[in-house]
């Protein structure tokens, strides 16, 4: 090793490292910084769980050197996604911050199919939405006081078995998502209205008792959504023999059903399952 205390040795040692350095891996370091590569890019504010559409976005091109491996280069990836936060121009778009479904809130008027549709009614005192304890997959009877001015209290065949699909506060918000409470305010926003999925024929007497002011809710059903479903199906059954469709009015006497309805039994369904109020 007494050749490494040659100073003419060391020197010619630190010429060559630095022509290797100079010529070897700075041009290498350079060109993967100056490496172009497309991403895409926000050109206008989108809000969270808002929809992208193409007018929100760009695709541009950018130095490929540090960039995060989850920023998304096609613009086709993001159309039609929803933004699980909020978004700025000049942002990139990294795929956690997308979503294919919207957000909690709201999201169950995306899964409409046209057979059934979504119809608030209003909650005008505590009692009337069970003291602000509905939630979404609630089964609820629609109970109706005098009832086409008819002095008596009925609930509705039509309206035996209802499925609650959001509970809404006067702010807006789902109350079981609530985002428009402050950090300090720790009090529980109470229901406005009561979103409720119906068909046409459920949704026009609801309208009727909407405008009258005159509908109480009661809790019939809270489980699994297995269960639920036995309730609303029974609950179809009835609605296609009291408002059959062309296709089935054969001119023949329609069977009415029972004016009490007979609640589904689930032998396998734990007890708690099984709510009322």
């Amino acid at each position: 090793m007494n050749f490494l205390k040659n100073r003419t040795v060391l020197g010619v040692l630190c010429i060559v490292l630095s022509l290797l350095i100079c010529f070897a891996l700075t041009p290498l370091f350079n060109q993967s910084v100056s490496q172009k590569t497309s991403i895409v890019r926000v050109v206008k504010d989108i809000a969270s769980g808002e929809q992208i559409t193409k007018d929100m976005v760009q695709t541009v091109e950018v130095g490929g050197y540090n960039l995060p491996e989850n920023v998304i280069h096609q613009t086709e990836t993001v159309l039609g996604k929803y933004a699980e936060a909020d978004l700025s121009p000049g942002d990139y778009i990294l795929t956690d911050k997308l979503s294919d479904v919207p957000a909690a809130e709201n999201a169950y008027l995306y899964h409409l199919t046209g057979d059934k549709q979504a119809i608030s009614v209003s909650i005008k005192n505590f009692a009337q939405g069970l003291s602000g304890k509905l939630m979404s997959g609630d089964i609820v009877s629609v109970i109706a006081p005098d009832y086409k001015k008819q002095g008596a209290t009925v609930i509705p065949p039509e309206l035996t078995y209802v499925e609650v699909i959001g509970v809404t506060a006067s702010t807006g918000f789902d109350t079981d998502t609530e985002e428009d409470t402050s950090k300090n305010d720790k009090e529980k926003k109470l229901p406005a209205t009561v979103t409720l999925l119906v068909s046409p024929e459920q949704a026009k007497i609801l309208a009727e008792l909407e405008a009258d002011g005159k509908l109480h809710l009661s809790l019939i059903f809270r489980g699994i959504k297995e269960n639920a479903a036995k309730f609303t199906g029974l609950q179809d059954e009835v609605i296609s023999k009291l408002h059959p469709t062309p296709a089935q009015s054969d001119g023949t006497q329609t069977e009415q059903p029972p004016s009490n309805m007979e609640a589904p039994v689930d032998t396998n369904a734990p007890a708690e399952e099984n709510g009322g109020e």
